[in-house]
């Protein structure tokens, strides 16, 4: 079989269209910084500067003075932090690019040849900046991340104090359900204080405790030893000093709030249901961060089923409030990675998976599908149509994928988020069954009929 068609012409590297020609490219490290610029800018168009802050004030006025405006760098750590804050200060236009994307391609064996790479890729356009947000939403992200991670930091010294229970056969945690609670506490101090009588540390327990007196007595009976006394007390005063470190987190998250002004001019929507004050939850700042995220986007992001306002500052806080910085929800959903991955070839899927991402506003969206799974909502009920059909995993990743068009629909099109309940879910996913079922069967030439109710039946 003759083919008439021309054979493509290659055109060399070289001649591709340039998209940023006043392009630079930084291979960052620890102590050395390695910058390119286009040869034609200066005799050396490659230069090694120091990590230190006038090298870096250096390095900023040498890309200014070789007419650069955008800088290509990929995401080292937290190396680029600094430069990258200094190039937005002085008008230019940073790109943190991922760093898989730019090895594909062999023979670059040292720091010059990748800044020049770097810098030749994102000339041509062949480089995409990871999303960061503003510098406002920036504070506010390092300050919530640091929360985090002093909850996770206080968490093995609860662990330390249960062990010591269990040692001495002390079966607190087995008629607590949270042993730092504030029946818990009072239990633990009046045991660090030198207490041994079980029915005096039963007597501590709040009036809405779940476990009767008698059977807290009969959890404190064991064999108290002295090295694991010790162990709880330091276990117990570790725990302290995180809670108050927790504490002072919270004020600097809460001053935060309050300097940040509203991000929307226009009125917003009015509210379709009424705003309820949320049960104190374990781990729950001590601020009113409903209020506080009300205030700043004008939407109620916690009326969505199962956001709580620590979840909503979370998510906030790791997008922002410009979802213009996504064309589509679909590429906000696949940028949280929560949206199918698949591999085609042929015209037929191969392989279908959803990409592992450590975006912390996915991790917050699949924490609320855990108090969406059992709930009377339409979110609810696709949980368990999904769970039934995927298994758990798939259906949470699925039900925290619809929470996050949600999301993204309220912050866009500043809608009033509107509920619907299991029983409206079910009647509608019924009428699309019901309509794919009359499509088969005229495909088939059928039509469907109701079947007739027996006699006497009402």
């Amino acid at each position: 079989m003759n083919d008439s068609r021309p054979t493509p012409k290659r055109l060399p590297l070289d001649s591709l269209a340039c998209v940023y020609p006043n392009a630079a490219g930084l291979d960052i490290g620890a102590r050395e910084i390695v910058a390119a610029v286009p040869p034609d800018r200066t005799t050396t168009p490659v230069r090694a500067f120091a990590t230190f802050t006038p090298d870096l004030h250096q390095l900023v006025e040498w890309l200014i003075q070789s007419g650069i405006d955008t800088v290509a760098m990929e995401s080292t750590g937290v190396y680029w932090v600094p430069i990258y804050e200094l190039l937005e200060q002085n008008g230019i236009k940073p790109f943190l690019v991922n760093a898989r994307h730019v090895k594909t391609g062999p023979g670059r064996k040292s720091d010059w040849n990748d800044a020049q790479w770097l810098q030749k890729l994102h000339a041509l356009g062949l480089l995409q900046g990871s999303f960061r947000p503003d510098a406002e939403m920036c504070v506010l992200r390092t300050l919530l991340r640091h929360r985090a991670e002093l909850i996770q930091h206080r968490a093995p010294h609860i662990l330390h104090m249960q062990k010591a229970l269990k040692l001495m056969n002390l079966q607190l945690p087995e008629v607590l359900t949270n042993i730092v609670g504030v029946t818990g506490q009072a239990i633990l101090r009046a045991i660090v204080a030198g207490e041994r009588d079980a029915l005096q540390l039963a007597r501590l327990r709040q009036p809405n405790c779940q476990s009767t007196t008698a059977d807290i007595v009969k959890a404190l009976t064991g064999d108290w030893r002295e090295e694991q006394v010790f162990v709880l007390k330091q276990s117990l005063e570790l725990f302290d000093y995180y809670t108050q470190k927790i504490t002072e987190c919270d004020h600097q998250i809460e001053q935060q709030f309050s300097t940040m002004k509203p991000r929307f001019d226009s009125t917003p929507p009015p509210a379709t249901v009424p705003r309820v004050k949320r049960t104190q939850q374990k781990n729950q700042p001590n601020y009113d961060a409903q209020t506080y995220l009300l205030h700043l986007t004008g939407i109620d992001l916690t009326a969505v089923t199962g956001i709580s306002g620590s979840s909503a500052q979370t998510i906030l806080s790791e997008i922002g409030t410009d979802m213009s910085r996504w064309p589509t929800v679909k590429h906000f959903c696949s940028w949280l990675g929560l949206a199918p991955h698949n591999d085609i070839s042929g015209g037929q899927v191969l392989h279908a998976r959803t990409l592992k991402v450590g975006n912390r506003a996915a991790q917050a969206l699949r924490q609320s599908v855990q108090s969406v799974a059992r709930s009377d909502s339409a979110y609810g009920a696709y949980f368990r149509a999904m769970r039934a059909r995927l298994g758990p995993q798939q259906a949470a990743v699925a039900t925290a994928h619809k929470l996050a068009r949600v999301i993204y629909h309220l912050l866009k099109y500043r809608d009033a988020f509107q509920a619907e309940s299991a029983e409206e879910y079910e009647r509608q996913r019924q009428d699309r069954e019901l309509k794919y079922l009359k499509r088969r069967a005229n495909k088939f030439g059928y039509q469907l009929m109701p079947v007739p109710e027996p006699a006497g039946v009402t």
